[in-house]
């Protein structure tokens, strides 16, 4: 099928952006199971980064993106497939724009962080493994939803009736069973500082 699509060149380039700024752009990938910690810690990691080195940031964060941009989408695999590829399309935007963008999703499937990964040049892409075993995910349970998909009133849940693949080699991993919320931004800002992503 003929698109007719022609892509417009901008005056104004990425290193244009980049330079007002006092930071590099990069993608922060948080994957972990429900109530592993992701939002919790990319709202204080955001919070952080704006007011201590003055960064453009913006956060992206699972259950928001699914009220607006994505609330035509299900849970089966194609649906979160498709979830991660148009997040990972925005946050390649945001890159772009010159921004730290801090991505909170379950994205339960390898493919798809890869997919994401790809985007972006590799500097630029930070994939953070919030860890925590199920069992502690589960008693934490925030939102109530281990307890439905147990009742079997939600299906496709990761961690009960659906898959979640482990990152096999995440630039970070953080333990929220093991680690205090400061301590899990602390190891980030340290590795975005180390990298002189923030400085």
């Amino acid at each position: 099928m003929e698109r007719n699509i022609v892509i417009h060149p901008h005056k104004l380039s990425k290193r244009d952006r980049i330079h007002i700024k006092r930071h590099k752009p990069c993608v922060v990938w948080l994957t972990g199971l429900p109530a592993s910690g992701k939002s919790t810690i990319a709202n204080e990691l955001e919070y952080v980064l704006n007011k201590r080195f003055v960064a453009h940031t913006y956060l992206l964060d699972g259950d928001n993106i699914r009220s607006g941009l994505n609330r035509d989408l299900g849970f089966s695999k194609e649906d979160r497939a498709e979830n991660i590829r148009r997040v990972a399309e925005v946050a390649k935007l945001f890159v772009d724009a010159g921004l730290i963008v801090t991505a909170a999703f379950i994205s339960p499937y390898r493919e798809d962080r890869a997919f994401a990964r790809s985007l972006v040049a590799k500097e630029e892409f930070v994939e953070v493994y919030v860890k925590c075993p199920l069992e502690v995910c589960e008693a934490r349970d925030p939102k109530g939803l281990y307890k439905k998909a147990r009742q079997g009133l939600i299906k496709n849940f990761t961690g009960i009736d659906d898959p979640y693949e482990e990152p096999e080699n995440p630039e970070i991993v953080v333990e929220t069973d093991k680690m205090s919320l400061d301590e899990c931004v602390a190891r980030i800002v340290d590795y975005l500082t180390e990298r002189r992503i923030v400085g």
